[in-house]
């Protein structure tokens, strides 16, 4: 497996520590008065969701993770689990909800979606940065209110529920942004 020197350090590298992979999020470079310049890192955990803070002096080194992304299609829900299909093998994954985490609200079928796999298992996944989805449930909204400040809830087809403005509709198609949670605007069909 090879390494990175900490001159090669910066935001996005995937790197393991005692075993586990960690997405590197934030590197800060710093030369105190005297001594090794020192890097703060700032690492997520791709298999826990938790944070991690790490220092390192220059010439430190940190393992590559075995990390490879495919591009997968979300087939279906069974259970606590979300199955889908790489685009290429047709292999199928499953992915426990403690994996897909806030994800779900986004998961419709058919959905291309990147995951992560770590020694070949699955451990996480990204979705598009914006999804179409149709609202099954809002109320409706109060004649007069055009204001765009004015934002009620909206459930969509997967069972999450996000705000949304006054004029949206019971099976309206909404765009939603992944990163966000929130509302983009209403789709034409």
């Amino acid at each position: 497996m090879g390494v990175y020197k900490t001159s090669d350090l910066r935001k996005g590298l995937k790197v393991q520590i005692d075993g586990e992979p960690y997405l590197l999020q934030d590197v800060d470079f710093f030369k105190p008065g005297k001594g090794n310049a020192l890097y703060r890192c700032r690492l997520k955990s791709l298999t826990r969701n938790t944070m991690l803070d790490r220092t390192l002096k220059g010439g430190d080194e940190l393992e590559i993770a075995d990390v490879e992304e495919i591009d997968t299609v979300f087939l279906y829900k069974q259970g606590d689990t979300f199955v889908f299909m790489d685009s290429t093998s047709y292999d199928q994954y499953e992915l426990s909800e403690g994996q897909v985490d806030e994800y779900w609200k986004y998961l419709t079928e058919n959905l291309p979606v990147s995951m992560i796999l770590f020694n070949g298992n699955p451990i996480t996944l990204s979705p598009p940065s914006h999804v179409e989805m149709k609202v099954v449930e809002t109320e409706p909204g109060t004649k007069g209110d055009t204001a765009t400040s004015v934002t009620k809830p909206a459930k969509v087809e997967t069972g999450g529920e996000f705000q949304v403005p006054g004029f949206i509709k019971e099976g309206n198609v909404i765009k939603i942004d992944t990163r966000t949670g929130e509302y983009v605007e209403r789709v034409s069909i």
